[in-house]
């Protein structure tokens, strides 16, 4: 036996074993990546490690600084000018003057004889000799004062002849007050006739009212 050959045969056994387990390894991680990819456990997993991986490369976004707040500038107010009193006067025309209007023509009224006082007659012929004829009486009759006469109320039938006598006749009403009715008796005979005969168509009979009221109105025409 040779001394040289033996240590030949160890060093090509070690290279051996080094292929053969290096061709084991290879045989078992090709058998697991098969088996990972089969159950889909590889897929997952790399794409966990690619998600990673692109987290470290990118760098995580810095937040935005915050807008500052506009600013509007300050409105500046146009001054108003107020015009002068004077120069407004100025420029308003003065307002046109309406023509003149015509006075209407004056209005000639019919003149009224007072005759110095007397009462100005209203009404028709018949109406006013009647009128004068109360007044007559009624400026003769002495009505009392002391008592409480406002209802008191009388009425007589007076016949008119056609040269103005007067004739008292039938009382129509009385006061019910003997005194009150004396004193209406006293102013019928004081007055026995006009002084001017009735207008034609005068009835020959009128009635004569002696109240309060009627005196108090006769006694405003005076």
């Amino acid at each position: 036996m040779i001394p040289q050959t033996q240590p030949r045969q160890a060093k090509n056994s070690g290279k051996v074993n080094l292929l053969i387990s290096f061709i084991f390894h290879a045989v078992l991680v090709i058998v697991l990546f098969y088996f990972a990819a089969r159950e889909g456990l590889l897929g997952k997993k790399l794409e966990k490690i690619s998600v990673e991986i692109v987290k470290k490369e990118k760098p995580p976004e810095k937040p935005k600084p915050p807008e500052p707040p506009k600013i509007e500038p300050p409105k500046i107010e146009t001054p108003k000018v107020q015009t002068p009193k004077a120069e407004v006067a100025k420029a308003t025309p003065p307002p046109t003057a309406a023509p003149p209007v015509a006075a209407p023509a004056a209005t000639e009224l019919p003149t009224f004889d007072f005759g110095g006082g007397k009462d100005v007659e209203v009404g028709t012929p018949v109406t006013i000799y009647k009128n004068k004829i109360e007044r007559a009486l009624y400026d003769k009759w002495d009505r009392p004062l002391d008592m409480e006469d406002d209802n008191y109320v009388d009425e007589v039938d007076v016949a008119v002849g056609q040269d103005g006598r007067l004739i008292p006749g039938q009382w129509q009403k009385q006061s019910g007050n003997a005194r009150w009715d004396k004193t209406v008796q006293v102013a019928l005979a004081a007055v026995p006739r006009m002084d001017s005969p009735p207008p034609t168509n005068f009835p020959p009979h009128v009635v004569i009212r002696f109240d309060v009221q009627l005196e108090a109105a006769d006694s405003v025409f005076q």
